[in-house]
């Protein structure tokens, strides 16, 4: 007789209520001739005495493509290390004392039970007990109007290994961006030396090398044409370029890009187009600097030598933003 792992469940632990049984299915404690499945509703034959319920560990949630646990926020990986979001445009990364709702805090009341996967339609979206202990901490952080793939740590162990991570470059994150001009050659890097202001709302570039007074950064950015887009009516073009940082200092992509003639298109810190005093002015009309975290990846702080890597597609706004150049709508 062939049914569902969760009928199996159920007949092997009778007095188990079906919601429980489910999440442990979901957690990844129920194990069948050896192998952890986890769909509630796989059909197999009778397991007999191969099927066991594991131990009550915290194990990697099966997220498939992504939970959607808040509008501007899905969560793409969760055990008890890690957890891998991809944050919409319009959202900070982590809390501010201007503004309590963050990626962070909306993944910690996830967590904690006050929030749920808005997807009601699929099987299994509410989060099991066993990852409600689980306290999410910054590890890196995206601007507010940059969209796309982050990570946060789940205990301060492995916040200490993503960060060392971070200062040895080995954390690779790719970043897709849409920009004014057309660069000089189809691939390249770009090396400065950036000095935050005094408000740290903005950086400059500064002719600076690493043993001068001051607190210049070095900033390494690696850039990749994917594609261009003349504008209509002769007003240049819109290049697509891949961008993998060496280094993640504030604003850097923004920055660097500008000095190199690039502008983000959207960018208001770093476009001189979109500086005038009525509007948005510069040559195509976009709510917010178009630049999307497309990929991280990292070696788990809990399992070494095991990399894994994500990626997060470009948002409904950066598509539209695409295709309108592809038919030469802007």
């Amino acid at each position: 007789m062939t049914a569902p792992l969760l009928h199996w469940v159920l007949q092997r632990y009778p007095a188990t209520p079906k919601s429980r049984a489910k999440q442990w299915i979901l957690a990844g404690r129920v194990r069948v001739h050896g192998a952890i499945l986890r769909q509630p509703h796989q059909p197999i034959p009778d397991p007999g005495d191969a099927l066991d319920l594991l131990d009550r560990h915290v194990r990697t949630l099966d997220c498939g493509a992504g939970w959607q646990i808040h509008p501007r926020l899905a969560l793409l990986h969760l055990d008890a290390a890690l957890a891998v979001v991809n944050k919409g445009p319009g959202l900070i990364a982590v809390p501010a004392p201007d503004a309590r709702l963050s990626a962070l805090s909306i993944l910690a009341d996830f967590l904690a039970g006050r929030l749920k996967a808005r997807d009601r339609s699929v099987a299994g979206k509410s989060l099991p007990a066993v990852y409600r202990d689980l306290q999410p901490l910054p590890v890196h952080r995206l601007d507010k109007h940059t969209s796309g793939v982050f990570c946060l740590a789940m205990n301060p162990a492995a916040r200490r290994h993503l960060i060392e991570q971070l200062k040895t470059h080995s954390m690779r994150r790719e970043y897709v961006a849409f920009v004014e001009g057309r660069p000089a050659a189809p691939q390249g890097t770009w090396r400065h030396w950036l000095e935050l202001s005094a408000d740290e709302m903005r950086q400059r570039i500064v002719a600076r090398t690493k043993d001068a007074a001051g607190n210049a950064e070095e900033a390494i950015t690696h850039y990749q044409v994917l594609a261009e887009y003349p504008l209509a009516g002769g007003r240049g073009c819109v290049t697509k370029l891949r961008l993998r940082l060496e280094t993640g200092r504030k604003h850097q992509i923004r920055v660097q890009a500008a000095h190199a003639g690039l502008p983000l298109i959207g960018d208001r810190a770093y476009h001189p187009g979109y500086r005038a005093r009525h509007g948005a002015g510069g040559r195509v009309d976009f709510s917010r600097q178009a630049l999307h975290a497309e990929s991280l990846a990292l070696e788990h702080p809990a399992r070494p030598g095991t990399r894994l890597t994500w990626t997060a597609p470009l948002p409904d706004d950066l598509r539209r933003l695409e295709t309108a150049l592809k038919a030469g709508r802007i």
